[in-house]
């Protein structure tokens, strides 16, 4: 309680810098056009928000309509006779209510609506659908797609509102990457109406990405499920993000503005509603965020826009146009990096407690590009009114190319901490010059094209049949040549020479299918069984995973429910694993380091047995509703194949080596801690380790004489965060919610690094700093056109403005490491920061 207080008191304040200066409020100017701005709230009688509720002033023309959270905005004409007007809301179903109006003092509207008995004389029963209660599945969470454009983040992805949810985890604003539950971000699933999307195979570094693909702009609905899906999801070990774009019903649009790029988009439908369109461009220039990074200055020139649009025809009769549709769905982006680095510098603490200061010159350039291509056809059909089937073809094309030739040339020197000196915080006693080059020509050209059959059949009110089929053909040509040196003594031994060359080519053909049914037990008890399979012609290798969910609301307290998941899910190797780098052994004085890329057809699908208990509990607190969900989950994972993370590249040990577990603690509270907006908390807790079987190191001392010992038990993976914290909160002015704060906080402990070349180390350092960011947000919206009124096709709505300060606490956040050497062979770990504190500014323009 004291919290929520000292939070709301801290919004309070914050907000009235923005309110100076965005001028006068509605109210003041509506009293100088003898028009009063009434708002307020429409819920039923067990408190839920009620849609599409019909509200006026008698005697005046016009009104409105309330959202999908029950809120409504309607200016209303102050009466010159003195007499004060009657609010009249009316909905189907329910009576109607009469509110009298006090326009001298206006006020946020609280409406309840009962009930009308004389209107459940015709009743028509519906079996609930599985898709449209999250109760009944595991797991599983719904956003409104409304906060993901109000969240404050750096570039305004979709996917920073994931990473306020328990168990997912991102520690770098710069990428649109996300781990879930232990996981990394290749164990991912994504789909945009039933398509599943992907993502360039180059990127190596955060600064390099574009955006993520979904459009927030184009969302009508999100279903995020971080474990224990069902079997019509496909085959991963974390996570599902099932996106579903909108089928409008009238002509809208928006147009976004701010620092680092814009968007825009327009919606509409046919005059016979038979035919609706989306479509949105997007525009991201992250040079101004790019800048604020400490350890790399030069001249920055990222620019990234991709379209999208999505095409829906109802091709029914006339009587039933729906029975039988079409969706179209076309995507493209571009994504050109370029990069001339000029001077770097970092600070950073040794083993023996001196900060030492690394300066680095640079020299050449870098550019990477990546083109994406992607589509997909979705025809759907009614054959009766319990029996749909659907035909979904996919392709997905993408043009990937890195080059790179850049020397650096750099110093160290320790840094004076006597604070009594002059030379307080300065350079002293520069020494051990070296130098680095790296070269690279990579280009990479992936095929990939799917076609699914699905069916759903509903025998009855209790039970619900899903099946399906995919088959997909993939085609990968990678061509790869990178060589790097390093020198700290005037001359480049051989043993600090690295090289990778490969000319990799790979054609594959996948093969899936899943069954799966639904049946409601009874009215408080639902369980789900089935089975999905798999086969890929590389290694031909067949998978079956039964995967089982059952949940159940209890009796005495139909607010409370509990859920239980367990189920055996597979994820077949990608392009990305098979490549193995020939990891080799230490290499001598005389050796030089070469890597040769190579495919291991023989690599298994990774396995993970997923285990969840969770429940969820539904609650009213201060007249407002909540929702309190609590999660226990254990992986246990066979034929893992390990990996290592460098930035966001992962680089694959391409073997089934290994074994790990995941085991963790997420939790959730949301609700309108404000009234009228949602927030919410989220809390995991998290250990992941691996035990590599028969992993040997063989090394050679001085002497010329072989060692070799073996690394035996479990150590971290790299994604072993151990506690990870998200915030998402919104405030508003009582008397003007149009005047809103948010907050976007993200905590995670630190996350294991070791040097490379020293596989002894591996997993056994935590040489990263936790990751804490904190994004504060203002917005004011402001109305132009009543809604109410008759409004032209393209006339403004609305002005959403928008101030935005990033990484408000400017925390030293870690990207990864960079390692160094000196002439005498020491290794020193040189942090790569995150970006800085930074002011962004927003425009959202509706209409």
């Amino acid at each position: 309680m004291i919290a929520r207080y000292v939070l709301r008191l801290a919004f309070r304040v914050s907000l009235l810098s923005p309110v100076v200066l965005l001028g006068p409020l509605p109210a003041a100017q509506a009293q100088q056009t003898a028009r009063v701005l009434i708002t307020g709230t429409v819920r039923d009688a067990e408190g839920n928000p009620l849609e599409q509720v019909s509200i006026g002033v008698e005697g005046q023309v016009g009104g409105t309509n309330t959202d999908d959270k029950g809120r409504f905005a309607l200016n209303v004409v102050r009466p010159l006779t003195g007499k004060q007007p009657t609010l009249v809301t009316r909905r189907l179903g329910y009576q109607a209510q009469r509110v009298p109006l006090n326009l001298t003092e206006t006020r946020e509207l609280s409406i309840t609506l009962t009930l009308d008995p004389r209107a459940l004389k015709n009743v028509t029963v519906r079996a609930r659908n599985d898709d449209a209660d999250t109760r009944e599945q595991v797991s599983v969470v719904r956003l409104d797609p409304r906060s993901v454009k109000e969240l404050p983040s750096t570039f305004g992805d979709f996917n920073k509102i994931l990473t306020t949810l328990p168990g997912v985890v991102a520690n770098n604003e710069l990428t649109s990457t996300y781990t879930v539950r232990g996981g990394n971000y290749d164990e991912n699933l994504v789909y945009v109406n039933g398509i599943e999307v992907y993502r360039p195979f180059l990127v190596t570094t955060a600064q390099q990405e574009g955006l993520s693909f979904v459009n927030p702009d184009l969302v009508d609905r999100i279903e995020f499920s971080s474990g224990g899906w069902q079997p019509k999801y496909g085959d991963r070990l974390s996570s599902v993000l099932s996106i579903e774009y909108k089928k409008p019903q009238r002509f809208g649009g928006s147009a976004t503005a701010s620092l680092v790029g814009g968007t825009m988009h327009v919606e509409a439908t046919s005059p016979n509603k038979r035919i609706s369109y989306l479509a949105g461009i997007r525009y991201k220039n992250a040079t101004y965020v790019l800048r604020s990074l400490k350890q790399q200055q030069g001249g920055y020139n990222p620019t990234f826009y991709d379209g999208q649009a999505y095409i829906n025809a109802a091709l029914g009769p006339k009587e039933n146009p729906d029975r039988t549709s079409l969706g179209l769905l076309t995507t493209f982006a571009h994504n050109d990096f370029r990069f001339n680095p000029e001077s770097g510098q970092a600070s950073f603490s040794t083993a023996t407690n001196q900060v030492t200061r690394l300066f680095i010159a640079y020299d050449g350039r870098e550019r990477m590009q990546y083109d994406t291509y992607q589509g997909g056809l979705n025809l759907r059909h009614n054959f009766t009114s319990n029996l749909q089937g659907e035909l979904i073809a996919g392709a997905f094309l993408s043009r990937e190319f890195e080059y790179r030739d850049i020397e650096a040339a750099y110093s160290l020197a320790e840094v004076n901490r006597d604070p009594r000196s002059d030379d307080f915080n300065q350079p002293v006693r520069q020494r051990d010059v070296g130098s680095r080059f790296d070269h690279s020509r990579n280009n990479l050209l992936a095929r990939v094209a799917t076609l699914e059959a699905r069916g759903r059949w509903t025998p009855g009110t209790r039970h619900t049949v899903r099946w399906g089929v995919k088959a997909g053909r993939e085609k990968i040509e990678d061509e790869l040549n990178e060589y790097s040196f390093a020198d700290s003594a005037d001359f480049v031994p051989d043993y600090r020479r690295t090289r990778l060359v490969s000319s990799l080519n790979l054609a594959s053909t996948r093969y899936q299918g899943y069954a799966q049914h639904t049946i409601e037990l009874d009215s408080l008890r639902t369980l789900t069984y089935g089975v999905r399979a798999n086969y890929w012609s590389v290694n031909e290798q067949l998978t079956i995973s039964p995967r089982v969910q059952y949940s159940f609301i209890t009796r005495r307290n139909p607010n409370l429910s509990f859920k239980l998941a367990t189920g055996l899910y597979y994820q077949p190797p990608f392009y990305r694993e098979l490549r193995d780098q020939s990891r080799g052994t230490r290499a001598t004085p005389q050796d030089v380091l070469v890597q040769t890329a190579v495919l291991n057809p023989e690599l298994r699908a990774q396995r993970s047995l997923h285990f969840i208990a969770g429940n969820e509990l539904r609650f009213r607190n201060w007249g407002r509703p909540f929702v309190f969900t609590s999660e226990l989950y254990f992986k246990y994972l066979t034929d893992v194949i390990p990996y290592d993370i460098d930035n966001v590249r992962l680089r694959y040990f391409a073997k089934n080596n290994a074994k790990a577990y995941a085991a963790g603690l997420d939790t959730r509270v949301s609700g309108e801690f404000v009234k009228g907006v949602e927030s919410w908390f989220s809390l995991g807790i998290l250990t992941t380790r691996e035990n590599i079987v028969g992993d040997s190191i063989t090394e050679v001392n001085s002497q010329g004489d072989t060692l070799s010992r073996t690394a035996q038990g479990y150590i971290r993976r790299p994604s072993d965060q151990r506690l990870n914290f998200g915030i998402f909160f919104q405030d508003q002015l009582p008397n003007n919610p149009s005047v809103k704060g948010y907050v976007n906080f993200v905590f995670g402990t630190g996350l294991p690094f070791s040097p490379p070349a020293l596989p002894e180390e591996r997993g056994t350092t935590k040489l990263t700093r936790s990751y804490k960011r904190v994004d504060l947000g203002f917005s004011k919206v402001i109305s132009l056109n009543n809604t109410g009124e008759t409004r032209r096709p393209g006339q403004l709505e609305s002005l959403w403005l928008g101030l935005e300060i990033l990484n408000v606490l400017a925390a030293n956040n870690v990207a990864g490491y960079s390692y160094v050497q000196d002439v005498n062979g020491r290794t020193y770990a040189v942090p790569n920061y995150l970006s800085q504190r930074v002011v962004n500014l927003r425009v959202i323009a509706r209409f």
